[in-house]
C-alpha cells in the first residue's frame, strides 16, 4: 500500500518523445508538474531545483530511453521521490535494486503495448522474407519496367521460428506466426509447463534449430548481447533476425557485419544499441528492414497508456494499490 499524498502534489515529468496534448493536459488538470525537458537544464540543476522546493516532487514519469536513468545519483537528487512510472514496459532505465533499497514503487505500462508490439514484429517479419519494402522501392523507382522481376522472397508458412523471451509479447507473437503454420521454438529464463513449444536452454542451440530469430526480451545484464557473434553463426547464411525488445540485446556491430558479409539472410530491426543512431550500412540494405523504436505505438495504445499512467498515479496519491506494480528485487 502507497503511501497517501495529496492530490495537488507536484510531480516529475521526464519525456524523451513529445507526449500527446491529452496526455499533458490530463497531467496538468490533476497535478503540478515539473517537466524537464521542457525547463532546459541540466538535470542535476534541475532535480536540485526540485528538492528545493517547499512542497518537492513525490512522484515521477519516465519515458524509456538514455536521457534518463533512474538510478542512485538521480535518487540522491531527489530524496522526496516515492514513486516512478514508467510509460514503457521495459524499465532497463530504472535501478530496480536502489529503488526497492529505498522505498520507492515502481510500476511500468503492464501490457499496454504488448499486442502492438506483436504486430509490428510479425509485420516485419514478413516483410524481410517476402521483401515487401524492398520491392515497393524497386516499383517506386521506376526499376520495374527496365529490370523486370524483382527477386523472389521466401514464404512464411513452415518457417522454424525461435523466440527469445517467451513472456506476454513473446508468446502473442507465437499465436500469430502458428496461425501461419510456423513451427515456434523458445529459449527463456526456465521451461513453461504450459507451453508445448520446443524449449532451448542455450540461445545458440536455439538459432542453430531456427529459420527464424526472434527478439523478444527484456534487456539487463544477463541479456545484453545475448545475440553475439556465435549466435548469429548458429542461426546461418539463411537466416533472419527480428528485434522488438532492445537494441543492447543483440551486439550491434557483429550483426553489421554478418548482413554485410552474407552470414545471415536478413533482418527486422525496431530498436538499435545507441538511438537514435543507427549504423549507417544498415541504409544500403534491401534485406534488412528497421523502424524506429515505435513497435508499441498506435493511436490506440497511446490513449491506453495515458489512462494507465493517470490511474496509477491517481492510486499512489491515495494510498490505494497501484494498477500495474513491478515486483522489486529483495
Amino acid at each position: 500500500m502507497a503511501a497517501s499524498f495529496a492530490v495537488e502534489a507536484a510531480l516529475f515529468l521526464f519525456r524523451l518523445r513529445r507526449l500527446d496534448a491529452a496526455f499533458h493536459a490530463a497531467l496538468h488538470q490533476r497535478y503540478r508538474v515539473l517537466d524537464f525537458f521542457a525547463s532546459n537544464k541540466p538535470l542535476q540543476d534541475f532535480l536540485a531545483a526540485a528538492a528545493a522546493l517547499p512542497d518537492p516532487p513525490c512522484a515521477a514519469i519516465i519515458v524509456g530511453g538514455r536521457s534518463v536513468r533512474v538510478d542512485a545519483a538521480f535518487l540522491d537528487a531527489a530524496p522526496s521521490l516515492a514513486f516512478v512510472f514508467s510509460t514503457g514496459a521495459g524499465v532497463d532505465h530504472i535501478d530496480l535494486h536502489e529503488c526497492a533499497r529505498r522505498g520507492v514503487a515502481v510500476t511500468n505500462s503492464g501490457n499496454v503495448y504488448s499486442v502492438d508490439v506483436a504486430d509490428h514484429a510479425v509485420g516485419m517479419l514478413i516483410d524481410v522474407l517476402r521483401r515487401i519494402s524492398a520491392a515497393e522501392r524497386f516499383v517506386r523507382g521506376g526499376l520495374w519496367p527496365a529490370q523486370g522481376q524483382y527477386p523472389l522472397g521466401t514464404k512464411v508458412g513452415g518457417k522454424r521460428v525461435g523466440i527469445i523471451g517467451l513472456g506476454n509479447i513473446g508468446s502473442l507473437i507465437a499465436k500469430r506466426l502458428e496461425a501461419f503454420g510456423c513451427v515456434i521454438y523458445y529459449n527463456s529464463r526456465k521451461q513453461k509447463d504450459s507451453v508445448s513449444s520446443k524449449y532451448f536452454s542455450s540461445v545458440h542451440d536455439l538459432a542453430a534449430e531456427s529459420d527464424v530469430l526472434v527478439v523478444a526480451c527484456a534487456l539487463n545484464k544477463d541479456t545484453r548481447h545475448i545475440v553475439n557473434k556465435d549466435v548469429l553463426e548458429a542461426l546461418g547464411k539463411d537466416g533472419i533476425i527480428i528485434n522488438i525488445g532492445r537494441g543492447a540485446n543483440i551486439d550491434e556491430m557483429e550483426l553489421v557485419r554478418a548482413l554485410k558479409e552474407g552470414r545471415i539472410a536478413g533482418a527486422g530491426l525496431d530498436v538499435f544499441e545507441n538511438e537514435p543512431k543507427v549504423p549507417t550500412e544498415l541504409f544500403s540494405m534491401d534485406n534488412v528492414v528497421t523502424t524506429n523504436h515505435v513497435a508499441v505505438f498506435t493511436s490506440e495504445s497511446r490513449a491506453e497508456v495515458r489512462d494507465t499512467t493517470i490511474s496509477n498515479l491517481e492510486a499512489f496519491f491515495s494510498g490505494e494499490p497501484l494498477l500495474t506494480p513491478l515486483v522489486l528485487p529483495r
